[in-house]
């Protein structure tokens, strides 16, 4: 008898049930959060191009804080460093889940996102490179380009239609992941430029109480929330940037379940700080960002310096066609295979909506051109302009395949026995059947049982009169 064949991996197959509905709240929370980024960035973009346009400076430079601590620091930047180490927090809770109980935690499966990760930064990298340097501008703004902004495109899917087949979902929620990952090793490599290494040490030292405490069982958020704000002061005096330490601390948290939990530590927490993150540090992080003047002139000179166009060009040709190309090349190389219900075409209007690079894009935008405040303004504008785009292709792509996704919803969705579970998750798994057949048959035994009682009683209550 001939060996069985290797069966080659689905990919954008199926989602196992517990990790679709893990899914499902994760989205929701973040498109709730992308809306609200959305209207943060509209009131920005209003707030400094109005008359009152000097107030918004005056508030994002007002500076407060213990100056002793080296923490007297403006409200932009208490929103860059402070409110996004919340942001990076709940993506290392993320990645850590990913890499222990989802879509990462296999080899075979997680090449496909991470390849095509890898590609959708290097690919934006390279185009700003190309652009940046053919046209005699500054290379330092190659990493602008290279970050994906879950928020933003799962805002842009709340718009145009929530048809959007869970798998495709969850491929972009997991590229995402990835993409921070990366973009957190970026900022942390090439955008440390001087260490204290005291308060390195510190901050350290820090980590490792954290980490301790955590394996000892110790609980109580008095004890966290403190340590936590001790190291991410102590990370920012580092010359690191601080929401190296929101990322690190999530990592350490443990997100595999035990007996009798309904989450884990990590699932818990995420639950509970991730509205935070999504409702309040990303979108006041916009406010105080995306505030850049729009003109015609500012508008015309991001399609002609070197820099700017490099950034829209990166974000709109460079992600789309990176991720696109490293995941047709996973496909095609590995021994994962398109489901079949989806096409390419699908593939690539996900891809598109990876070029919308708002937030780690803005933060890397100051970080890479600081010593420029001018050039800053128009990066930032770049970004804004370049994920609009994208956003808009990508809408294009989406609502071009509406009809397919809708029917592949409605597939996924199906209940027809109303039990809770969708049907096509019962179709497949006897074991699930011959459980369910049990159950009813002891809940009919049930029935015959109390209706005898039931008839018994009658009889003996007929029989004196």
């Amino acid at each position: 008898m001939a060996a069985p064949k290797n069966r080659r991996s689905v990919f954008l197959g199926r989602l196992p049930l517990p990790e679709r509905n893990y899914l499902a709240d994760a989205l929701r929370t973040e498109t709730v959060g992308g809306v609200l980024l959305l209207v943060a960035a509209v009131a920005a973009l209003i707030w400094a191009n109005t008359p009152v346009r000097a107030s918004y400076e005056a508030v994002r430079s007002f500076h407060f804080g213990p100056a002793a601590l080296g923490l007297d620091l403006s409200v932009q930047h208490w929103a860059a460093d402070g409110m996004l180490a919340v942001f990076f927090f709940v993506a290392g809770i993320e990645l850590k889940r990913e890499l222990v109980a989802g879509e990462l935690r296999d080899p075979k499966a997680a090449i496909l996102p991470v390849v095509a990760a890898l590609c959708g930064m290097a690919a934006p990298a390279l185009v700003y490179f190309t652009v940046a340097s053919s046209g005699g501008g500054s290379l330092a703004g190659w990493a602008v380009p290279t970050a994906t902004d879950i928020a933003f495109a799962l805002a842009v899917l709340a718009v145009i239609g929530t048809a959007l087949p869970s798998a495709l979902r969850a491929f972009l929620l997991t590229l995402a992941v990835v993409d921070d990952l990366f973009a957190i090793l970026i900022i942390a490599v090439f955008f440390t430029s001087t260490l204290n290494f005291a308060a390195l040490g510190f901050a350290v030292l820090g980590l490792v109480v954290f980490w301790l405490l955590l394996r000892k069982g110790v609980r109580g958020w008095y004890v966290y929330v403190p340590l936590a704000v001790v190291n991410w002061a102590l990370m920012y005096n580092s010359g690191v940037h601080a929401t190296i330490a929101g990322v690190a601390m999530g990592l350490m948290l443990r997100c595999t379940r035990r007996d009798a939990e309904e989450r884990s530590p990590g699932e818990h927490i995420e639950h509970l700080v991730r509205p935070l993150s999504a409702g309040l540090a990303v979108p006041l992080f916009a406010l105080f960002s995306a505030g850049v003047a729009v003109t015609g002139g500012a508008l015309s000179d991001v399609f002609t310096r070197p820099e700017t166009l490099g950034v829209v060009l990166g974000l709109v040709v460079g992600k789309a066609v990176g991720v696109f190309g490293g995941t047709w090349a996973a496909a095609r190389f590995t021994r994962a295979e398109l489901n079949p219900d989806l096409k390419w075409p699908d593939v690539l209007a996900v891809a598109s909506l990876a070029g919308i690079g708002f937030t780690v894009s803005l933060l890397i935008g100051e970080l890479a051109f600081g010593d420029d405040p001018l050039l800053v303004e128009e990066i930032k504008a770049a970004v804004l302009v370049g994920s609009l785009i994208a956003a808009i292709l990508a809408s294009t792509l989406l609502k071009l395949r509406d009809n397919k996704y809708k029917k592949l919803c409605a597939e996924e969705d199906r209940d027809d026995d109303e039990d809770g579970i969708p049907d096509i998750y019962e179709q497949d798994n006897p074991e699930f059947h011959l459980r369910m057949a049990a159950i009813y048959e002891a809940k009919a035994a049930t029935h015959r049982k109390l209706a005898q009682v039931a008839s018994e009683r009658t009889t003996l209550g007929d029989g004196p009169a």
